[in-house]
């Protein structure tokens, strides 16, 4: 049985507490403003493990990967680094029926473009995420980028944005480049340092978090990685959902 805990006033779907589609597209949908808005969705195990194994699936659950589906279908574009990429298989995103009308009537394209954050361009562009993609996928990268590596992605199909100095992509910079494209509404999917690096810049607005009921111990990563803030940002928690001791999260920045 799905529960809703009275954050908002968000309510069941139907009578069983079914979450449809549009019900938690409606739930998630993201606030009208006329600048960015960067939303990060990630998993953690109840002793802070982002991964087990090396990759994220084993911790979730059906629930937390149809909550995955609808915050891509809500999304502009998907952001996520390059060692995620390689790690999770990441295809193309694709267009999915049940959020066709939503998007169109947002001005949206098909499917969210997929933002790839890079520094080095250690990236194989014979991939379907570059070379078959519904819509092109980005790269994002420094102005220090090999060129030859720069040529590569280009040739294969990718959008080639430089986002930062040398070798670094700055993320706030990241940000801005991504919306004067017109993907305001951005999704980072992760990996902890790319999220870690959009804490650290105070560039992040939104958290959803699935608090998987799991226990892993070892050596995980956090979903957040790299330097410390030197003071923490407070978030607010706006809704929570659960299913099968599974708590799906969403904070807000104060």
């Amino acid at each position: 049985m799905r529960r809703l805990f009275p954050v908002t006033d968000l309510t069941p779907a139907d009578d069983e507490g079914e979450w449809s589609l549009d019900h938690l597209a409606d739930a998630y949908a993201y606030p009208e403003q006329d600048g960015p808005w960067l939303r990060a969705n990630m998993v953690s195990t109840l002793d802070g493990a982002a991964q087990h194994d090396g990759r994220s699936q084993p911790i979730s659950c059906e629930s937390d990967m149809r909550i995955f589906g609808t915050l891509r279908g809500l999304a502009d574009v998907v952001v996520a680094g390059a060692e995620t990429v390689r790690l999770e298989g990441y295809r193309p995103a694709r267009a999915r029926e049940a959020f066709a009308a939503r998007r169109a009537a947002a001005g949206q394209g098909p499917a969210p473009a997929i933002a790839v954050v890079s520094g080095s361009l250690d990236l194989d562009f014979s991939l379907p995420l570059f070379v078959s993609p519904l819509v092109p996928t980005l790269v994002l990268t420094g102005n220090g980028a090999p060129a030859d590596r720069i040529e590569a992605a280009r040739k294969a199909g990718a959008d080639v944005v430089i986002a930062g100095e040398g070798s670094r992509v700055d993320p706030a910079r990241a940000v801005r480049e991504l919306a004067d494209r017109g993907l305001k509404r951005l999704l980072t999917e992760g990996g902890p340092r790319m999220l870690g690096q959009f804490v650290a810049a105070g560039v992040l607005d939104e958290l959803c978090l699935t608090l998987s009921p799991m226990l892993t111990a070892g050596d995980a990563q956090r979903i957040a990685g790299g330097p410390p803030v030197a003071v923490p940002e407070r978030f607010a928690l706006t809704s929570m959902l659960e299913e099968a001791g599974f708590l799906f999260t969403r904070y807000r920045r104060i």
